[in-house]
């Protein structure tokens, strides 16, 4: 299974319905969103999704989920014709209110060989990175319901 980057700047693109898209995730278990796709060509459905805060710290990791859908022509938070794809996303993260797993983090070990900080979204994790962020993801979360 491949894995791919979705990046959100919410300088570039606010998302005034994050905190009840959260609620509503945590209560139904739920929450599909469609993203732009840089690598729409080689995504399938099912691969792995990450999503990553960039802007104003804090930065890093915010959710993640799966690929439930082919790549289709939609258009972009700005109206432009994009790529798009959908994401069922398991976990999302409301950088506002509570930890997320830092830029720091992803910057450091066999982490670093990736480039967090894309103007892209939907690019592809490397394949020797993925592995190495599924465990530090969920090692992550882990400690963050135990905290």
């Amino acid at each position: 299974m491949n894995a791919f980057l979705f990046a959100w700047n919410p300088e570039k693109w606010p998302w005034p319905d994050l905190e009840q898209d959260v609620k509503d995730l945590e209560e139904t278990g739920l929450f599909t969103d469609a993203w732009s796709c840089a690598s729409h060509k080689a995504v399938r459905e099912g691969d792995r999704a990450y999503l990553i805060k960039l802007g104003k710290e804090p930065k890093g990791i915010i959710g993640s989920g799966y690929i439930s859908s082919e790549p289709f022509m939609g258009k972009n938070h700005r109206g432009q014709p994009r790529m798009r794809i959908l994401v069922n996303f398991e976990r999302l993260l409301d950088p506002n209110k509570e930890e997320i797993l830092l830029l720091d983090v992803l910057k450091s070990g066999s982490l670093a060989a990736q480039h967090w900080s894309t103007q892209s979204s939907g690019i592809r994790i490397k394949p020797e990175v993925a592995d190495e962020l599924e465990d530090v993801w969920q090692d992550f979360l882990r400690n963050k319901r135990k905290g």
